[in-house]
This record gives C-alpha cells, structure tokens and sequence, in this order.
C-alpha cells in the first residue's frame, strides 16, 4: 500500500468522519445534501466564536521593489542605483515611513509605497505587519544550494501560472486542493452552513478547493442565481416551474444525478445567501470604486451576515490582476497600489464597524517578487517578495523573516535581484491557519512542507 501524503490523510480521515455520520442518517439520502445537514447538526462553536481568514491575491507578480522602499540615506542611494528612473523618490516616501518596535539591522530602514499610505495608520496602530522575501520553498535554501542543485526546489520557479499554484496549494499546476480550501475541510463541522467555508468573490482558483469543501462563488452583487428561475420563463409561471424540475429531477444517470444534486444544492444556496446578505444594514464604511473595493465589500457583507448563515470558520479570495510589469512599471504600479491601499484600508475599516476587527486576518499574496534590476521600462520575474498581513489580531508594527540585501548579485540574490526567500510560503500559511483554528497535528496537512523548517510559526498573528 501507497504512504498517504498529507492531502490523501486529510481526505481519508474526511471521508471517514462523514461516513460515520452518514450512517446515523441513513445512506440513500444525497450525499451533498448530507453533508450539509450534517454540518448543521454537528456546529458546536460557542456564539460569537468566528474568525476569518481573507486572501488578496496580486495576480502578475507584484513588483516589490516598489511596494516597501528603503528610506535611509544609505540603502536608498544603493536601491536607486539599482532603479534608476524607475526608482521610488525618497522625498515622497517621509509620510509613508515604517517605525518598527524593533529596528532592522545595519540602519536599514523602510516606507511603504505612497500610494499605500491609508495602511500607514494601521501599522502604527499595531494592527499591520511586513513579511520580508517570502516565497515558494521545500526546504530551505541558499543561493549557493539553489546554484547548484544539491536541494529540491520549487516545480517552475518564474512561471505565472505554476507559482500561482504553488503560493495557493503548495503543490504544482494541476493540484486539487489549495491551503484555504485543505483549511476549509478541517472547519466544516463548525459551520451550520457548510457550503459557504470557502468563498470566492473572484471565480474558481485552487486556493479554495478542499478535499471535501467546495468553494462557493459570489459576485460583487451577490449570490450568482439562475435567471430562468428568478422571474417566468417566457412570461409563464408554469414554464418556470419545469424548468426547475427538469434542471433537479433525479436521473439513473450517475453523472446527471449528481448534477442536478449539485444545482439544486446551488438553488438553496443562493436563496439562502440572499436571504441573508437583504438582512445586512447597509454599511457606514465607504468603499472605493473598482474591482477590488467591491469584492471586499461583499467579503464584509458577508462577515455581517455570519450569524443568519451559521457560520464559525470561513476563508475568503478576492484579487487584482495586472500587476505583470515588465513594461510601464512607473505609470501602471502606482494606480494598482492606490486600489490595493484604498481597499484594505476600507475593508479594515468595516470590520472595525461590525466589532470583529480581531476576528478577520487580511493577507495578500502575488505569484512572485519581481527583479529589483530594471529590464528598461519594467521588471521581469523574480521569486520571494514582500507581503502585509493587517487586523485586529496581528502583532504589528513589526517585520517578520529576514530583510535581503538591497543588491544585484548579492548574498540573497540568483541574478538579476532575484530574491532567494528565506521564509516559505509553508511557515507564512501555517501562521494563519494556526490561528484559525488549525491544530499543531493537523498543520502539516495544511501546508505539507512545514516540517521541513526549524520554526513553523512567524509569530505575526
């Protein structure tokens, strides 16, 4: 027999647990709507135990260099030599200026992009942390094992859509499972309403696939209904009514059948969400035009209507895309930050509006840092970058790993700027899912490379 990986336990130990209660209520019932009954019946979490996690994904790479600038004299001139026009001004970076509790070593000091500074406030409240050069890691490693082979390294290190899977599943293009959806399986029975674990505002990613839970996507507006079954069908009641039928009807085909579990169960889920979100007082927060702004805003909708929907535990994904630079970096990357500043900084506002601020965990992530060599007009590929992480329960105003040198052909560096991380993707996830709930024994199942590294937990929340 075939060791299990810790995806294959996860799915096992599952499948057992709900078989167990499947039996309790008799096999011939269907299985995805068991499996959301059953949740009803098992949520035990005392009231107003949640807490949510909430990834704001960069979808391009996010040009880092760009995003958390030093500001001292002395590593400022080393980074503007290095990006000449495209560097950040220092003049332009005093309001944006990062005081750590604890200082960086050899006076380096940082500011956040101008852009970025509705997030200013939160960093000097605590409430906002920095990860430095962190990235896609199987074991650690330096340059000189990176030269040289002598590790196992991440599948396809600079490929778009490999490292966007490596950041959300841990594992290579093609997996089925993402941390948040493998983070999503272990809370399913905390929450009444089950489908709604993993939710998605911004369409199918494998960040939110579990080997049990399924990700369930909104829009900006809401619940995604079917409009045949919203109003008559060709201005006839009757003709609606079958057309629920014939989309629901039980079928001796394996595959219809399941597919019309699967739509009925997307029917009640819709009814249901609506439901819930039509109970929610419309918020005081002010959220900013543009994609990210309105998918956040119904991430906090969302949060507000957890009561009505029984919900404990939940993962969130919203994104933004263009950040792939290699062109036109200076005109494009300042409006892509002042989205994602605005943003977070509503978004932080409005779980302060609904008293959950220490419930909710922001987070972004991106498939790669970029060069801190400019190709001209722009950046190319890199491999670790930095990331925040913002609510009321981080320990801000702070760095978490280790800050890279700011130098072409440095200790930290393949080529180019090229960041080697020196923290994983493993330690950053198992960070956040610890603190939702996840236990010690199960941690590994969640980010399966943990073990590889001295310290599973950065501290940071």
């Amino acid at each position: 027999m075939k060791p299990l990986t810790p995806a294959t336990d996860l799915a096992r130990r599952a499948f057992l647990k709900r078989s167990l209660w499947l039996g309790a209520t008799g096999a011939a019932a269907p299985l995805a709507l068991n499996l959301s009954l059953l949740a009803d019946a098992v949520a035990a979490t005392a009231p107003g135990d949640y807490k949510a996690l909430v990834c704001v994904f960069l979808y391009g790479g996010n040009d880092h260099g760009n995003t958390l600038v030093p500001i001292d004299a002395t590593h400022h001139a080393q980074y503007a030599a290095i990006r000449g026009a495209a560097a950040t001004a220092q003049s332009s970076l005093s309001a944006t200026a990062l005081t750590p509790t604890q200082a960086l070593p050899d006076g380096l000091q940082y500011a956040l992009a101008p852009q970025l500074a509705p997030l200013k406030s939160i960093w000097d409240a605590g409430r906002l942390a920095v990860q430095l050069n962190v990235g896609p890691l199987i074991v650690p490693t330096t340059v000189a094992q990176y030269q040289a082979r002598s590790v196992p390294l991440p599948p396809k290190l600079m490929s778009h859509n490999d490292q966007q899977s490596i950041w959300q599943s841990d594992l290579a293009e093609g997996a089925t499972s993402g941390w948040g959806g493998r983070m999503g399986d272990l809370m399913l029975s905390a929450n009444g309403g089950s489908v709604f674990t993993c939710t998605s505002v911004t369409g199918n990613a494998v960040f939110l696939s579990g080997a049990t839970a399924v990700q369930y996507q909104l829009s900006t507006s809401g619940a995604v209904a079917i409009k045949a079954l919203q109003r008559p069908l060709f201005g006839a009641a009757s003709a609606q009514t079958a057309m629920r039928g014939i989309i629901t009807a039980p079928s001796s085909h394996l595959m219809a059948d399941e597919y019309a579990r699967v739509t009925q169960r997307s029917i009640d889920a819709e009814a249901q969400v609506t439901a819930a979100l039509a109970g929610v007082p419309e918020l005081a927060t002010d959220f900013p035009e543009g994609s990210l702004g309105a998918q956040l805003e119904m991430v906090a909708r969302m949060v507000a209507a957890r009561g009505s929907l029984g919900l404990s535990r939940q993962v969130f994904l919203v994104s933004l895309g263009g950040f792939d630079l290699h062109d036109n970096l200076v005109e494009n990357h300042p409006g892509l930050l002042t989205q994602v500043g605005d943003a977070l900084r509503a978004f932080y506002d409005a779980t302060v509006e609904l008293g959950v601020s220490d419930k909710v965990t922001t987070f972004t992530a991106s498939d790669f840092g970029r060069t801190l060599s400019i190709n001209g007009d722009g950046s190319d590929h890199g491999w670790g970058g930095v990331h925040v992480v913002l609510g009321g329960a981080v320990n801000g105003r702070a760095y978490y790993g280790k800050a890279p040198a700011v130098a072409v052909n440095g200790p930290d560096d393949i080529g180019q700027g090229r960041l080697v991380p020196t923290t994983s993707v493993d330690q950053f996830g198992a960070t956040l899912a610890r603190w939702l709930g996840v236990s010690d024994t199960d941690i590994a199942t969640v980010m399966p490379n943990v073990g590889n590294f001295d310290t599973r937990y950065l501290g940071f929340v």
